[in-house]
């Protein structure tokens, strides 16, 4: 971002401002264009993104060892994309495999 005289903030690779606790503390939650309260908010992302909430069991190493490589990003979000990756990673595998076999099948 380039400096400029009304500008105080640095130079950085980012154009977004950081943002605050403030900055969360004053958001308004709006779905379809009115004013909801926070339980109805995450009723319709939940809906919308497809999540679920669930209770699953990791061992201490896993969770730690997400931990330690999450820094300020949610340990949750690491887990729930390594294990997409592995769910499309299989898919393709498998179709390869299968696309293999049918080609080098005599015909």
């Amino acid at each position: 971002m380039k400096q400029t005289s009304f500008t105080k903030m640095p130079v950085t690779s980012d154009d977004a401002p950081k943002l605050t606790q403030a900055d969360f503390d004053g958001a308004k939650l709006r779905v379809a264009g009115r004013d909801v309260n926070r339980a109805e908010w995450q009723t319709a992302v939940r809906a919308r993104v497809g999540k679920q909430r669930i209770n699953i069991m990791l061992d201490a190493p896993i969770v730690e060892h997400f931990k330690a490589l999450a820094g300020n990003r949610g340990y949750q979000t690491l887990i729930n994309d390594s294990l997409r990756r592995v769910i499309e990673t299989g898919h393709l595998e498998a179709d390869l495999r299968r696309v293999i076999r049918e080609e080098l099948s005599p015909k």
